[in-house]
Formats: structure tokens, sequence, C-alpha cells
């Protein structure tokens, strides 16, 4: 298996080198989480969904989600919207006020709360309103100079894929970058996601195409761009819990001999085709835990608020771990740095890390089902009528 040769991937003037974004997760993808991975590897590490209403508004909770660190380059942030009046008017604001360098739109979120809306991956459906959004999206932060990407999915469900003539609808209203999850809406995150997919869209747009979808390894990636063209990859679920995965996919996607002497032996090894990565031992995953915690307190601004917000990654870190259950509840229940000490305290940190949890899911998986969407949703493709109701007052999963 052979690195794809091709030029870096750019974001307007910006380099994407390694070819590597982080996918926007509710709950997740905070300036904390952001930080961490940011220390682990180079990419593009998008902030979580807000809502172009919330954000027009200033809400809140939309207005703190909206932050970055200080030292955070590019600034990306993923929009969702279902008017394009409203969206033109937040990304307007983005651009007015230097909020963010780089706007994705959202156009894969398969959960009912925003598909019943007509939003997230039920858009696309509506070709002239997403068209409508895309430019409008496009049109406002032209002036800026700040890149607009579209992040969807293939389709509805299997009756009702949309993702080829979406893809050259915001390729032709001007999108820098098509994101595909090769999964419909109706497979929420089960089974597995179809690279066949990404491959049609890449084979059918000019802009660059990156793949979404199952990779949960470094060697992931090189065979999802190997078998697809992608000129880069989308991570979501595969860094719960293993923020160094941006580690190996820095080693693995960066031109030969470009790597680090840190990161060299994990890119031979991905040239070579095999799959072994310098593993961190528990202890390793311990420190990596508790820098989590520390950064989750830092940005929350009390130790307690961020150690109570990490309780949700516990499980994901000790995944796999010969570790009992009171430790593993004891971590999940903690409310200060010290209290998770004393849990460590109790691990060995020489074991070693559980290979056998290498490849497989990570983070939420479940079951597919029948895609709510607004009434009649399905009749028309070229009804362009924003929804009732549709542009959301506040942001957040």
């Amino acid at each position: 298996m052979t690195s794809p040769d091709k030029p870096n991937l750019t974001l307007g003037s910006l380099p994407v080198a390694p070819p590597v974004v982080l996918a926007p997760m509710a709950g997740i993808t905070n300036v904390a989480f952001r930080q961490l991975c940011r220390e682990h590897g180079a990419g593009i590490y998008v902030c979580e969904m807000v809502m172009t209403r919330a954000l027009v508004e200033r809400n809140e909770k939309t207005l703190r989600m909206v932050t970055f660190a200080g030292d955070e380059k590019p600034r990306s942030l993923q929009l969702y919207g279902v008017d394009p009046v409203t969206v033109r008017k937040a990304v307007e604001m983005i651009a007015a006020e230097d909020l963010a360098d780089h706007v994705d739109m959202n156009f894969g979120c398969p959960v009912p709360r925003v598909t019943r809306k007509g939003g997230g991956a039920a858009l696309p459906y509506k070709r002239r309103l997403f068209g409508q959004i895309v430019e409008a999206a496009v049109q406002a932060a032209a002036p800026a100079g700040i890149p607009v990407t579209v992040k969807m999915r293939i389709g509805i469900d299997e009756e009702h894929h949309t993702f080829l003539e979406a893809g050259r609808i915001a390729q032709d209203a001007g999108a820098a970058w098509v994101a595909l999850h090769g999964r419909t809406a109706a497979q929420r995150y089960s089974g597995e996601a179809d690279w066949t997919a990404i491959k049609a869209l890449k084979d059918e747009l000019d802009v660059p195409v990156l793949g979404n979808g199952d990779i949960w390894e470094a060697d992931d990636a090189l065979r999802m761009m190997s078998q697809t063209g992608a000129d880069g990859v989308v991570v979501g679920r595969g860094c719960l819990g293993r923020p160094w995965l941006f580690a190996d996919l820095a080693a693995a996607l960066s031109p030969r001999g470009s790597a680090t002497d840190e990161h060299s032996a994990d890119l031979a090894a991905a040239f070579a085709g095999r799959t072994e990565r310098k593993l961190p031992d528990l202890g390793e995953v311990m420190a990596t835990m508790r820098r989590h915690a520390e950064l989750l307190a830092s940005w929350l601004g009390t130790e307690r608020e961020g150690v109570i917000d990490f309780r949700k990654h516990v499980a994901w870190y000790l995944k796999g771990f010969p570790v009992g259950g009171d430790i593993r509840r004891g971590l999940a229940m903690s409310s200060s740095l010290a209290e998770l000490d004393t849990f460590f305290a109790r691990l060995d940190p020489a074991t070693p890390f559980p290979t056998d949890t290498l490849g497989k899911p990570r983070g939420r998986t479940n079951s597919p089902g029948k895609v709510t969407l607004p009434y009649g949703w399905l009749d028309d493709r070229d009804d362009d009528t924003v929804p009732a109701g549709a542009e959301m007052e506040d942001s957040g999963g």
C-alpha cells in the first residue's frame, strides 16, 4: 500500500497537510478537545455544529461554542441552516466579526431533531433550496476570503440518493470542497460506510472530495484514499478516546520524506502496508485522560465542571483495557482531578494497549431506521419553500 501521490490539500489559501479533518461532534469537539487533538497532529479541527439562527440572535450558548483558542489556526466553524436568508446573515456576521477562517455547511446530520425540520441529511433532496443555501454562504463569505465547504451523506435512504447531484450543485455554487459520509441518513451510524460512493463523487467533481466513514485507524485512511481517489479524510468517532490517532494520520498521510523523526517509523509501516503503530500503554493513556480533563476545566472555568464534562470520555479511553468496574465507575463519577488521580493510582501504567480493539467501531452505533421528514418533503424536489420553524433557536446536541 502506498500513500496517494497528490499535492497537499488546500482550503482557500490555507494548506491542509496532512489532509485530515476532525468531524464536528456535538458535546465533543469543543475548544479543549480540539486543543488536545492538535497537540497530537496537524489538520483541520472543526468546532461543534451551530445553528445559523442561534448565531444571528447571539444565543449565549452558541456564542460560547464558536470560541477558539488563541493559537488555533485555521478557526473552522460548522453551520446548520435551512433558510438561505438566515444562512447569509450568519456568514456575514462571521465575516464582519472575524469569528472564523473557514465555514463548513452541515448537510449530513441524520438525527430526527434536525431532519424533521428539513435540515441536515434531509436538505440536499430539495435541490433548489440546497443550492440557494450554499450560494448564500459562499457569496457572504467571499469578501472576507473565507472558504466554504460542504459535508453531506449519500442521501435520505436507498430510494433517495442525492450525493452526485448535490455535489455538482455545491461545486457550481462555489464550495471549496465536498466531504461525503458514505452512509444514508436512514443508516445513521449502522453497518459499513459505502466507499464506492466516495469514489463516484470524486470521479464526478473537479473540486476536492473528502471521504468520511469508518476511519478507525491510519491504515483505513490510506486504504480509503487509495480505493476512492479522495483528496483527504474526515475523522469522527474513530478518535473518541484516542486523540493520538491524529499522530498516526499525520505520519501516514504526510508526503514521503516529510514526516518527523517521531512519526517516521509509523510512516514507514504505513507505506509498507503494515498495521503496527506505536500504541500507548495505560500510563500514557491516563496522562492523556488527565490532560483532557485539565483542558476542559480551563475552558469551562472550574475544575468541577471540567471533570464532570470529562466523564463521558472515560469509557472510550479505557475501551479494551483490563480495568475493573469499580474503577471505571469511580472515574466516570469523579468531580475533581484529585479523584481522577486516586483511581489512576490503582491501575498498572505498564498495561499494554489492547490491540484487539484496533479497527473496531467506537462511539455511537445504532440501527437503521426511517428518516423523520417534514410533511410532504418528498413530493417535489424543486420546491424551495423553507419549512415552518426550520431554523433552530439554540445549538448543541
